[in-house]
């Protein structure tokens, strides 16, 4: 099949808070952790759990629940730190659990309804339309915008 005739797609890893799919672009995934202890910081907004030493590198680590006003959880066997590239740095996001890397078709994505989008819901770049389900996209760079930029001034 010619190039140009190839079905676009995107390659993403979805993971699960609150009985919901989201999904990032998997470029921006450096790896995925399980929770491991993490050094408070003091005087931060409380979806900012802290700071993790990766690998010698000290890295803000955001809870996307309390990020997202969801209630919280207790850390399980499946919760995960996805340590993604946001604001060209790297930064820890505590999620539930992680499912799956998925390949979807662009034409299977939508964008938001201005009814559910607002200032605070600006980091939600589309939803994928997948059989029975459907996954939210995230825009990494407006999720972390504020609370990376604060984390690691209480670092400096």
């Amino acid at each position: 099949m010619p190039a140009t005739d190839q079905i676009k797609e995107e390659q993403l890893v979805v993971f699960e808070m609150a009985g919901e799919s989201y999904g990032v672009d998997i470029s921006r995934v450096q790896e995925i952790n399980r929770v491991e202890a993490i050094t408070t910081v003091p005087e931060v907004p409380e979806y900012i759990k802290g700071i993790i030493n990766l690998r010698g590198r000290v890295t803000p680590v955001i809870d996307l629940r309390t990020r997202f006003g969801l209630p919280a959880a207790e850390v399980t066997a499946r919760t995960r730190v996805v340590v993604v590239k946001a604001q060209e740095e790297w930064v820890g996001v505590i999620v539930d659990a992680v499912s799956e890397v998925l390949r979807i078709p662009l034409d299977s994505i939508e964008l938001p309804s201005a009814m559910i989008t607002s200032t605070d819901t600006s980091f939600v770049r589309g939803i994928a339309k997948l059989h029975e389900r459907l996954v939210i996209l995230l825009d990494l760079d407006r999720v972390l915008d504020k609370s990376y930029h604060l984390a690691t001034a209480a670092v400096a």
